[in-house]
């Protein structure tokens, strides 16, 4: 599975978190300890928040480990918000258009994770994008699709703007039902990033099996939230409880916060009347 990193804070090089420590990002992409795939070489990306409203994005299918322009990029490049992602392909192919992050206007996301039977599920989970949102999709992978379907469930486009956690939560609950339930259903695994250069929100969640690892640390303005800890002080990180979320908004203290309750009224009232985490 994939390995990645997601920063909200003061202003700061990239180097200090994605290639410079111990067990950096590029460490993570040859030598993950907490992942089910040891290498993460089908790629690497970079999203981050400078000037503009909308994100810069760098992305590459060279493994990370031997992309030369890396080092370079993470030392020069300044954000108070980025992402930062290692891949393992989890069956769609090795390309540009299929690595981490993904954007859409002012929008980035990077998952870890899959949905078990993907290729008789697709036409499906793609169903849950809105047409006016259908033309972003540039890959092939759940990935992108879930992030669309976020999207669309209240984040852009027509109708009532939602909290980002509500629509999160109003289409991981569509996926539910789409991969047969919590109770023999096929497996999901969502561990995953939203931030819209202001607020940071990573979810890590499972359904009939095990939820990806996650960890996050604070100091004064300052939260990362990453698959595996960037050290190897795993007492300076706090292990995300299955099923929640992280909770980073702008000048406010971060939240944890449990999803099973919310996911299950969703499902319970359906997919337009969710209620507001």
């Amino acid at each position: 599975m994939c390995r990645w990193i997601a920063y909200r804070g003061y202003t700061t090089a990239l180097e200090h978190y994605v290639t410079e420590p111990a067990h950096s990002l590029v460490s993570q992409s040859i030598n993950a300890l907490e992942s089910t795939a040891g290498t993460n070489g089908d790629g690497f990306g970079l999203g981050w928040y400078g000037d503009h409203p909308e994100p810069g994005l760098y992305r590459e299918i060279r493994p990370a480990w031997s992309d030369e322009n890396l080092r370079y990029l993470c030392r020069h490049l300044l954000s108070h918000l980025f992402f930062a992602h290692v891949r393992a392909a989890t069956g769609t192919p090795v390309t540009r258009q299929n690595c981490h992050p993904f954007a859409c206007g002012t929008w980035l996301f990077m998952h870890n994770g899959y949905i078990g039977d993907w290729s008789r599920l697709r036409r499906q989970v793609e169903a849950l994008i809105p047409n006016e949102l259908y033309p972003s999709r540039a890959g092939t992978t759940d990935s992108e699709a879930i992030f669309l379907a976020i999207l669309g469930a209240g984040l852009v486009g027509s109708g009532p703007r939602r909290d980002p956690v509500a629509a999160t939560v109003n289409t991981l609950a569509a996926l539910i039902d789409l991969v047969g339930g919590t109770d023999g259903g096929h497996p999901f695994r969502f561990t995953a990033a939203l931030a819209d250069g202001r607020d940071l929100y990573a979810f890590r969640y499972a359904a009939n099996d095990a939820a990806n690892s996650m960890y996050y640390r604070t100091s004064e303005e300052e939260v990362v939230v990453v698959s595996e800890p960037l050290d190897r002080e795993h007492a300076n990180w706090i292990a995300v409880p299955d099923n929640s979320v992280v909770i980073a908004r702008k000048d406010q203290k971060v939240e944890v916060a449990p999803l099973d309750e919310f996911i299950a009224e969703c499902r319970a009232r359906g997919p337009d009347t969710q209620p507001q985490p």
